[in-house]
């Protein structure tokens, strides 16, 4: 006799809950670890119809004390970016693979831990149901970490960037690098590979709605 499936937290919530719903759910999720050490559970954001999701690894410690996605140096960073490339941020949803941010103290700093392959896995229940919301007409996949949980491959971030790859459900998934890969580049490189990775974005650009 086969074993049933272990119960998950976000499955305690109705097929057609919203975001808000969702975020709440996330709150109290302990089906991994991680959850057990951050500050909170970090959320996607964006409309719930957006065109264009776009997908870290997890978040870090500025995001586990706010509470948002990609408000540290590394949102700072793809700020600029959406700047430049003309991407309002408000009209793209914005979320990360894993929802609570995994770190291993270092006296008083929490020092970024990438998560397990399992820990990835139990937490794409959350991104399952991100997706079943905001329907996006393609995605980003910030860094291998989030390449991998969203296509379900192992991508080679640095060969394949600025590739299409299709989900299994049809949806496009544009790879390329984590901001936060840029920022540990050598100081005087890293407006050469900003140009780069403004360069892989772009590619998403014809999904980006014009503002009214």
């Amino acid at each position: 006799m086969s074993r049933p499936e272990p119960s998950r937290e976000s499955d305690k919530l109705p097929p057609e809950a919203g975001i808000a719903e969702l975020r709440e759910g996330a709150q109290h999720c302990r089906d991994c670890p991680i959850g057990e050490m951050a500050t909170q559970a970090v959320f996607g954001e964006g409309p719930s119809r957006a065109s264009l999701m776009l997908v870290g690894e997890q978040p870090g410690d500025r995001e586990d004390l706010a509470g948002r996605p990609f408000v540290g140096p590394s949102g700072r960073l793809l700020d600029r970016a959406l700047e430049e490339l003309g991407w309002p941020r408000d009209g793209l949803y914005l979320t990360n693979a894993v929802k609570h941010f995994k770190f291993m103290p270092r006296g008083k700093r929490r020092i970024h831990k990438t998560p397990a392959q399992q820990e990835i896995a139990i937490c794409l229940q959350w991104l399952d149901r991100e997706l079943d919301v905001v329907k996006p007409a393609a995605m980003v996949a910030l860094g291998a970490t989030a390449a991998k949980a969203i296509t379900g491959q192992a991508i080679s971030v640095m060969r394949q960037r600025g590739e299409w790859v299709v989900r299994e459900d049809g949806i496009p998934v544009l790879i390329t690098l984590h901001p936060s890969a840029l920022l540990r580049g050598p100081p005087d490189q890293r407006e050469a590979a900003f140009a780069l990775w403004l360069k892989d974005l772009r590619h998403a650009s014809r999904y980006i709605k014009p503002s009214p």
